[in-house]
């Protein structure tokens, strides 16, 4: 099984550059078989990898995936020179895919500004300081997860009047039903009321997020956008751009494809949604019917179940330093890409649109569900595999069960 990262990374100063990319030829690297992306010389009228100055928009990011979708909003709004701020998390796989993102960031001309935002006890304090200048000029905000509690309480100390809400995958859609019925802003794993004590002493913050994140009255001052690859049914005064994932396409491929089929995990079993024994049982069997040979691991699988599932299914373990959508885009990767519920049902046919690769989605299968799963558990990740485009979906049935 790879390794979740090169080496690790020095603790940064508030507002510091990205730390120093980990070292080439990782074993992650090694394992997936594809060479890291050179730079490219700029063309005429390309952006270049120099930092550009502050244009007044400013991005919000905690994960890999909100960070490839900042690119892809900036492509397609032709945003030249943005500041992204990356709101660095503690888990190494998350921060490792953060680094080599941000480097793509910064060869498109933007800004990066790395911080330590949960580096101990005084870090919010010393985070938001430094940030509150910056919110306070900014004319547009992009954030990447409208639940995050960071994102929420800094959305109060800005004075922007444009929000812009790019996908945080499958989550996009809570996200927005929550929106279209004036609910808080809970996400859908969550199981219980959501009124805990810190519950309760972050209402007013998540409140004021929630108005700010609501498209003002015609006539108004304050728009919403929604920059989605999800099926989502917006409420009125929202601005929905399409995400067709047109920056991967040109940036990276298309790929040399494998005989063999891929599997892509999950964490429906970390978020406790899932029960493990089932959930290996049913990768196992996948891979038999289908005959896959690699496991493309998701950054918040536990290192414990994925020894576990190298071990009873025979699988490669690896662990993407990418986003998969550009792991897949870059290549190696199976003609056929098999996923459970899940971003990568909607994302990877338009990542990889024009190749042959075919992606099929399983489906969850009630008896899955742990006793502390959520009640709507159910019924959100039917949602995810049924409003899925361009993809074969697979019934778990009884018979597959029993292999």
């Amino acid at each position: 099984m790879s390794s979740p990262e090169g080496t690790s990374a020095a603790p940064a100063t508030p507002g510091a550059e990205v730390p120093p990319q980990e070292t080439t030829g990782t074993p992650a690297r090694r394992l997936l078989g594809v060479p890291r992306q050179r730079n490219r010389t700029a063309r005429a009228g390309e952006r270049t990898g120099e930092a550009a100055p502050d244009t007044g928009t400013l991005a919000f990011v905690e994960s890999p995936v909100q960070l490839l979708n900042v690119l892809e909003w900036a492509y397609t709004a032709k945003a030249t020179a943005l500041t992204v701020v990356v709101l660095s998390p503690h888990d190494p796989m998350t921060r490792g895919q953060l680094r080599r993102m941000a480097e793509l960031a910064r060869e498109e001309g933007h800004t990066v500004r790395w911080e330590e935002a949960r580096g101990g006890p005084t870090a919010p304090l010393r985070t938001i300081g430094g940030l509150t200048p910056l919110l306070r000029r900014a004319r547009r905000v992009v954030i990447g997860d409208p639940f995050s509690r960071y994102v929420q309480l800094l959305l109060t100390l800005t004075r922007a009047r444009d929000l812009v809400v790019v996908d945080d995958g499958t989550a996009t859609m809570e996200f927005i039903s929550q929106l279209a019925r004036g609910e808080r802003l809970v996400r859908w794993h969550r199981h219980g009321s959501g009124r805990g004590a810190r519950d309760l002493v972050f209402a007013p913050f998540s409140a004021t997020a929630r108005r700010r994140l609501t498209p003002a009255p015609e006539g108004g001052r304050r728009t919403v956008g929604l920059f989605s690859s999800m099926p989502v049914e917006v409420p009125p005064g929202v601005r929905v751009t399409t995400n067709e994932f047109a920056w991967t396409r040109g940036r990276f491929g298309p790929p040399r494809l494998t005989r063999a089929a891929d599997i892509v995990g999950t964490s429906l079993v970390e978020t406790g949604v899932v029960d493990v024994d089932r959930y290996l049982t049913a990768v196992g069997t996948l891979a038999r019917t289908h005959g896959a040979t690699r496991y493309f691991a998701h950054r918040r699988e536990s290192t414990d179940k994925l020894h576990r599932l190298a071990n009873e299914t025979g699988l490669e373990v690896v662990r993407p330093d990418l986003p998969l959508e550009l792991i897949a885009r870059r290549g190696p990767i199976g003609r056929l890409i098999v996923s459970f519920p899940s971003t990568v049902v909607h994302t990877l046919p338009l990542a990889l649109l024009g190749t042959e690769v075919k992606v099929a989605v399983c489906d969850i299968d009630p008896e899955w569900l742990t006793a502390h799963a959520s009640p709507r558990a159910q019924g959100f990740l039917d949602g995810v595999t049924g409003t899925a485009r361009d993809v074969q979906r697979l019934p778990f049935t009884q018979r597959m069960a029993a292999g």
